[in-house]
């Protein structure tokens, strides 16, 4: 299979307590390799364009309000079939469903912050990197 880009983010909840370290050793124990990372604070208007899908949700304010709440973590990862093995090292939305050793699992406080992001799908992948990142931004 040939080599696939996906994006991440490292939430506020994760940064917060320094996580950045050992969610990347989880990623990169997984075979994904991280081939653009920049630690950024995320603006209103880029939280808002980010989750454009949702602004008619109920939640789409809360949520706005969590990203912009402190610094994250933006990544581009590389790897076979890379946005669904990242989807797998992700586990579920819920962390008391996710699977052991996964990172919502290991490190996620709630549903609402669950620690990390991952595109749904290569498509969204590559527009959710070119929102964050250029070609010259990526080292792969």
């Amino acid at each position: 299979m040939a080599a696939q880009r996906t994006f991440s983010i490292i939430k506020p909840d994760a940064t917060e307590r320094n996580l950045t370290g050992a969610i990347n050793a989880v990623i990169e124990k997984a075979g994904l390799r991280i081939i653009g990372q920049r630690r950024i604070q995320m603006t209103r208007a880029q939280a808002e364009r980010f989750y454009g899908v949702h602004r008619e949700r109920p939640f789409f304010g809360e949520l706005v309000d969590f990203m912009v709440s402190g610094p994250v973590v933006v990544q581009v990862l590389e790897g076979d079939d890379a946005v669904a093995k990242y989807r797998d090292v992700m586990g579920a939305t819920n962390p008391a469903q996710a699977a052991d050793g996964t990172i919502r699992k290991l490190f996620a406080k709630s549903i609402g912050e669950n620690s990390v992001h991952g595109s749904d799908s290569a498509e969204n992948a590559a527009l959710e990197i070119a929102q964050f990142f250029s070609e010259a931004d990526i080292a792969g």
